[in-house]
């Protein structure tokens, strides 16, 4: 495996999450950051070890498609036992060993191999453009795998601080009730908004035990102490200029695009089919009558051999319309491909404007629910304090507790969302891929590495290795809870940043639209 070459543009300098790892194995590496995630999934992750076999196996397509260029030779070995013969046959022989061997050499086939060779060639290229895109969705569940793990956990913390606000709150509801200060109607309220909490807590403990679980699937391993990720570099600062880029960085567009070139050599290949071929042929054979042939008669020579050379000629007249129906449904497979060309097209489109409106969308959203939370905990405080001189109920009190925690959940899901928008604006772009990480002291797959070592091999024998798989099983992972790590217990109102939501603030989350995160060097 070799290094791949930095693209120009603004990918120079900075990787995709200017990712630094120097020496991380694929068993011992701990997915406490996201960039180790993204690793880990990167060499054990069996979806993206399985198409890499996929495009290896796709490359072998050129050496079959050269094979039928290239001479070919067999030789036939035969013993065989006269068990009855004619009476009148006094020459005949009771037994002959006999060998033969065959040279053909193609010279011209009508243009079949070598256009045969040239979509072989090109769908090469469109699988290496698959496997970057399978790369690019492969990280992008990663992000989002990563981010959901980050997000239920804060919300699991959440909850339990919002049911333990709840019961102190039905303990006190029920002192006071004791003492007359308070009637059945407050004890009742606080008790439903308690056991609602409680159900609540449970979902959200069943969605982070679920989420952790398709962390494992994706990265291999279970999730230990995520960290906060980093900032997205090198966001678009418009729609346009993003969809600009999608269109020349596209994955799936750019196999698209390949494939079309693929089909439309796959028309000069039907169409070889009626044009004349050209060979040169040259056939030997052997025989040997072990001394039974005409015994007894002098001068008979017990071997033969013979030989012939030549050229051959062949040209169809008529094939009953099989050529010709072959080159037009060729013709309609090139025109299928060039919708699906348009199709991918508009739906890269589409996904770039999304993933960019999702984006400014979320960011904004960071900044009205911080709001909306610091403006619930005041409320709360004012609520609770007025409910002490007599002016607010219980129910005023739950109402406001409710509300905070409403807005404490929708700002940490806003943060995770925005940060998910980003990386999918990017790899929407063509900016998420193996390519694209800056993997300093680690080697990158490079698929072109087996396509040149296979591109020119002839020899019947040369076999890989036998098979075995690369990925990573998860048997042994432990089934994953709901247990979050003590710092994840968020104070009764959270602030920007902290560790109850778990989630840094995407790059712009502060700045105007059409500002977003860093600009292309």
């Amino acid at each position: 495996m070799t290094r791949f070459a930095q693209r120009s543009g603004f990918r120079t300098g900075v990787g995709l999450l200017a990712l630094v790892l120097a020496g991380v194995s694929a068993g011992a590496a701990q997915a406490d950051t996201l960039t180790e995630a993204l690793v880990q999934a990167y060499l054990t992750n069996p979806t993206l070890e399985s198409s890499r076999a996929q495009q290896r196996a796709n490359d072998e397509n050129v050496p079959i498609a050269k094979a039928a260029g290239r001479p070919n030779a067999n030789v036939t070995g035969t013993y065989t036992e006269f068990v009855e013969r004619s009476a009148n046959a006094f020459t005949t022989p009771e037994r002959v060993v006999s060998a033969q061997a065959q040279l053909g050499v193609p010279i011209y086939s009508g243009g079949g191999v070598k256009n045969q060779i040239k979509a072989a060639k090109i769908r090469v290229a469109a699988g290496q453009a698959d496997l970057r895109g399978v790369e690019s969705s492969l990280f992008n569940q990663v992000v989002a795998a990563y981010m959901d793990v980050i997000q239920n956990q804060a919300i699991v913390g959440l909850n339990r601080s919002n049911v333990a606000a709840l019961n102190t709150n039905l303990q006190a509801t029920g002192d006071r009730f004791q003492i007359g200060d308070l009637t059945r109607t407050d004890v009742a309220q606080s008790q439903s908004r308690l056991a609602l909490a409680q159900g609540d807590l449970r979902t959200a403990e069943a969605n982070l035990a679920g989420a952790r679980e398709t962390y494992i699937q994706l990265v291999g391993k279970a999730p230990i102490d995520l960290q906060p990720p980093p900032p997205l570099p090198n966001l678009p600062a418009s729609a346009d200029e993003a969809v600009s880029y999608a269109l020349d960085s596209n994955p799936d567009l750019l196999g698209a695009r390949e494939r079309v070139k693929a089909a439309e050599r796959d028309i000069d290949v039907a169409g070889a089919g009626r044009l004349p071929t050209v060979s040169l042929f040259a056939n030997g054979s052997y025989n040997n009558y072990l001394n039974t042939l005409a015994s007894g008669v002098a001068g008979v020579s017990q071997t033969d051999r013979q030989g012939q050379v030549g050229a051959q000629l062949s040209l169809p007249l008529f094939q009953g319309g099989r050529p010709a129906a072959l080159r037009r449904q060729a013709q309609q497979n090139a025109s299928a491909t060039m919708e699906t060309e348009i199709a991918t097209e508009r739906s890269v489109i589409a996904q770039v404007r999304s993933a960019y409106q999702s984006y400014l969308a979320a960011s904004e959203l960071i900044a009205l629910n911080q709001t909306a939370v610091d403006a619930a905990a005041l409320s709360l405080e004012g609520v609770q304090a007025e409910n002490s001189v007599g002016n607010r109920t219980i129910l005023d009190i739950l109402n406001a507790e409710q509300e905070r925690l409403r807005a404490q959940v929708q700002l940490v899901i806003a943060r995770r969302n925005a940060y998910v928008a980003g990386f999918s604006l990017l790899a929407a772009m063509g900016r998420a891929e193996a390519r694209d990480l800056n993997l300093d002291g680690g080697a990158l797959y490079d698929p072109n590495v087996n396509y040149k070592r296979v591109r020119g091999k002839f020899f019947d024998f040369d076999d890989d290795p036998t098979p075995v798989a690369r990925s990573t099983r998860t048997v042994d992972t432990p089934v994953q809870g709901a247990d979050i790590p003590a710092a994840d217990q968020p104070p009764p109102a959270i602030q920007p940043g902290a560790a109850g939501t778990g989630v840094s603030a995407p790059v712009g989350a502060q700045k105007p639209a059409g500002a977003i995160g860093a600009t292309r060097p």
